[in-house]
């Protein structure tokens, strides 16, 4: 059964707009897994436009299900996940000036830091995944730098699949079947949506988790923050 992680970057961004604490983002985390997600998943940026450091903490001493950080493991990330130790950590290549993760990793030209990262995340007992393409050879290196799992990025098949092209979905079902065959879990992420997230599902064997931000909190503006992660839940099989 494929997990839903919801991406609650966007509620800090505006809760950030205003200053204050509204909305609440700890209330919205404990709503989001009383309606059903499965895990909540940050992206801490060293500037903190949306999810602050502190966000982290706080965050550990609440949530329930799988707790999932995304970053750039830069010396101050590191220092963040090591002291809270969420149930995951992925790894993400974003430069600090990123407005979103735009690129996977180049898992063979940065396989010897990858390979002391991971590790390190591994021995204090954190589940490790890899922001990454659809390149067979790079999959390969992150599983050989010692990943449990990787995270597709999805992107480039979003955007094709609203142009009407179906097929853009073949690599990442290859890329899914190679990770499954040498031992890495799959996960997924960037752009999924309600429009392609039962396509998704039905094309990608094997696929433990999908995480999802900014467009579950743009469909929830119009249908509702708990309706929404429960079409997300039916579409995934629930």
């Amino acid at each position: 059964m494929t997990k839903l992680s919801v991406n609650i970057n966007k509620i800090a961004t505006l809760r950030n707009s205003r200053g204050g604490n509204v909305p609440n983002l700890l209330k919205v985390a404990q709503d989001l897994e009383d309606f059903g997600a499965q895990g909540i998943t940050i992206h801490p940026r060293p500037d903190e436009r949306h999810i602050r450091y502190q966000d982290a903490y706080d965050l550990k001493k609440i949530v329930q299900t799988e707790y999932n950080i995304e970053g750039n493991p830069i010396k101050e990330f590191m220092d963040l996940v090591l002291a809270i130790q969420p149930t995951q950590v992925t790894l993400v290549p974003d430069a600090v000036n990123a407005i979103t993760s735009n690129a996977g990793w180049n898992t063979i030209k940065h396989q010897s830091f990858l390979q002391e990262v991971l590790a390190e995340l591994k021995q204090n007992g954190i589940r490790t995944s890899v922001f990454i393409d659809t390149d067979l050879k790079l999959i390969e290196a992150a599983k050989k730098a010692g990943a449990d799992r990787i995270e597709l990025y999805t992107e480039h098949f979003a955007y094709q699949f609203g142009e009407g092209n179906k097929e853009a979905v073949k690599p990442y079902t290859e890329a899914a079947v190679y990770a499954n065959e040498i031992g890495l879990g799959i996960n997924a992420g960037h752009d999924l949506s309600l429009e392609n997230i039962q396509f998704f599902k039905e094309n990608i064997p094997y696929l433990a988790e999908v995480s999802i931000g900014h467009a579950l909190i743009t469909e929830s503006l119009y249908l509702g923050l708990e309706n929404v992660v429960n079409m997300y839940l039916h579409r995934l099989g629930h």
